[in-house]
């Protein structure tokens, strides 16, 4: 009965017969950064849009040039309308008549189809209104360079938080099996200990408990990982991908005087602030210049013909015209639109005013902020790297205390959970100044493909001797067989791993490593 009770513990223990990191079977290869990256540029969403408004804006700068050139149109009108022709002071010849001058005569077309047809070029000579349009063309097409400047850092950020998130939630996954394997182990011997009289029946209650809470956290975590799987391949394109946690940062460099002084001169946000004060006073000027004269070229010819009745029975009366010239426009009274218009693109002015010194504050603050994430950041992965340590000699010593009797299941329990959770908070706190130095250069202008891939080198690669192990995620990919009794590691098989506690070495070829 107790083999029976022990082989159905191991057979429904998360990690005891099954892949923690085998989907369908199907051991998965972890991917870097840079593919990541490279996916999220054919497959974001949100970069695809803002691709789409870069090419647009960048047209505008074909319309600017195109209200400084020539405008020729063709005109055709045709319906039905009267025609009435007054001649004063004509003179004309005829062969049978000789030459005559001052005679009056008219012509009338009543009822007859009409038709206009006019070719008409105009080049402008003087229009301020014209060329403060121009203007603001040419600076929609620089702000939409920056909106695209700003959109590639936002994409790249959003990549790498996407993937760090799946490299914490694979990590959360590993110590969560494995924090199973050694509660599992724990219970078998827990039970075997009792049916010899050894341990009383509080704890064989503790350890079924301790097991079955922990198998809801190994499904509360594989939740996890498929969660963050599914928003990286939404954001990448990559089916099924694996991501790896970073061992270092390569670390800002700078002073953070020289990092506000940097994302100052060059952050895309703030360039944007700056281009719509610089596109705001443009328009200003564009409303003011309504109500000044505008000279134009112009070139014009057309034809005139109307067919119907006359005074004299059908008639056809055909009128050719042309000119060359200046058109001078002059506005004389709107009602006061300009003027309140002006008014408007005055405050509207100040609006953009106001608001560029609000971005350089927030530009300020957020590099101020990562700055200063980064380096506390720092201290926190120093610190936990020694917790790391502390907490996985505190385990060793409190399973040899098990062994010994002074240390109660309980006990061991309480350590493995505390190495588990030092562990994992290393593991978020590396992916945190990560993040935070590459929200460093995003506000400087320096976040590219070269920062990712030093970033990229310093991931996690896999584990000496084990070629099954996702790299930096720790997912174990191998099946492992039912934990058999008796399978605790002996001290002599005990090794350090510094920075991810304990590596145990199993003395039996079916237990899972640790």
């Amino acid at each position: 009965m107790e083999k029976r009770h022990r082989h159905e513990t191991a057979k429904h223990c998360p990690g005891a017969g099954s892949p923690a990191w085998s989907f369908g079977r199907r051991t998965l290869q972890a991917q870097n950064l840079l593919e990541a990256w490279r996916g999220a540029g054919q497959h974001d969403r949100a970069l695809a849009v803002a691709r789409a408004e870069h090419a647009a804006s960048q047209s505008r700068r074909g319309q600017a040039d195109a209200m400084g050139r020539p405008h020729i149109s063709v005109g055709q009108t045709a319906g039905w309308g009267n025609s009435q022709q007054r001649m004063q002071g004509a003179q004309f010849s005829t062969p049978a008549m000789g030459t005559s001058g001052g005679v009056n005569f008219g012509t009338s077309v009543d009822s007859g189809l009409a038709t206009r047809s006019v070719v008409m070029a105009q080049y402008p000579l003087f229009n301020a209104a014209r060329d403060a349009g121009q203007a603001q063309l040419r600076t929609g097409a620089e702000m939409g360079n920056a909106a695209w400047r700003a959109a590639r850092s936002e994409a790249m950020l959003r990549t790498v938080q996407r993937y760090f998130e799946l490299a914490t939630a694979a990590e959360a996954l590993r110590l969560a099996e494995r924090q199973a394997r050694a509660v599992q182990r724990a219970q078998a011997e827990a039970h075997d200990s009792f049916a010899l009289g050894e341990l009383p029946v509080t704890d064989i209650h503790e350890a079924d408990a301790a097991l079955a809470g922990v198998r809801a956290q190994v499904e509360a975590a594989r939740l996890q990982v498929a969660l963050a799987q599914r928003a990286l391949t939404d954001t990448t394109g990559l089916q099924q991908p694996v991501a790896r946690l970073p061992r270092h940062d390569v670390g800002p460099g700078e002073s953070v005087q020289a990092w506000i002084d940097a994302a100052l001169a060059a952050n895309p946000q703030l360039e944007l602030a700056q281009r719509g004060v610089r596109l705001a006073e443009q328009e200003l000027a564009r409303r003011r210049a309504g109500g000044r004269p505008t000279l134009d070229l112009v070139a014009q010819a057309g034809l005139d013909r109307i067919h119907g009745h006359g005074d004299y029975g059908r008639a056809t009366n055909r009128n050719r015209n042309a000119v060359v010239g200046v058109q001078l426009n002059i506005p004389l009274y709107d009602g006061g639109m300009s003027g309140a218009q002006a008014a408007e693109g005055a405050s509207l002015v100040e609006r953009a005013r106001a608001q560029l010194e609000q971005a350089r504050e927030q530009v300020t603050e957020q590099v101020r902020a990562a700055w200063l994430g980064w380096h506390s950041g720092q201290a926190r992965v120093a610190a936990l790297e020694d917790g790391v340590k502390a907490s996985a000699a505190r385990l060793d010593a409190t399973r040899l205390g098990r062994k010994a009797g002074d240390r109660t299941l309980l006990d061991v329990l309480d350590a493995e959970n505390d190495h588990a959770r030092v562990a994992l908070a290393l593991a978020q706190a590396r992916t945190g100044q990560v993040q935070q130095h590459l929200m460093l250069a995003a506000l400087a202008d320096r976040l590219d493909e070269a920062l990712l891939a030093q970033v990229n080198a310093a991931l996690d690669g896999p584990e000496a001797g084990d070629t099954t192990r996702s790299a930096g995620t720790g997912a174990v990919t191998r099946a492992v067989g039912p934990v058999r009794k008796h399978t605790l590691p002996r001290k002599s098989g005990q090794t350090r791993s510094h920075g991810r506690g304990l590596r145990h070495q199993p003395s039996h070829s079916s237990s899972p490593a640790d």
